[in-house]
């Protein structure tokens, strides 16, 4: 299974971390089905470091509703370029806000302190394109 996130500036293809993180790629999968991510914003992006999206007000603050913990444990919990990570404000406080990583450099402290998930596997030029207000919705692909 993969994701497409379709932005202002194109098409970018996700592979999800199914074996490391199970329950947050379901996670995603389910809120991404449900249209939760359709037209929300990236509300937070720092050039050089991460593009992050999911809350529902646009602003930062907001979720489902619920939570969800951190895996933490898995084999591709590493914040390359391209990777997708839950966002949280502390450990186990996830529930749909998520980053896209810019680049290693900047991310390597965030290594098994955010639930690394997927990957942009097509379209890593869009990343350093999204700037902060831009939309997205995000597609699941069946395979």
């Amino acid at each position: 299974m993969n994701a497409k996130i379709h932005t202002d500036h194109g098409t970018m293809t996700v592979e999800f971390f199914e074996k490391d993180a199970p329950k947050t790629v379901a996670n995603f999968v389910k809120l991404s089905r449900e249209g939760f991510y359709n037209d929300l914003l990236f509300h937070r992006v720092i050039p050089g470091f991460v593009a992050q999206g999911g809350c529902p007000h646009g602003m930062g603050h907001g979720g489902p509703g619920y939570t969800i913990d951190c895996e933490l444990d898995g084999d591709n919990q590493y914040h390359d370029r391209g990777v997708l990570s839950m966002a949280h404000a502390g450990r186990n406080t996830g529930g749909s806000q998520f980053f896209i990583v810019h680049n290693r450099e900047n991310t390597a402290h965030l290594d098994r302190n955010h639930t690394c998930f997927g990957k942009v596997i097509e379209g890593l030029d869009i990343i350093e394109k999204i700037a902060q207000g831009d939309s997205f919705k995000v597609e699941i692909i069946e395979e």
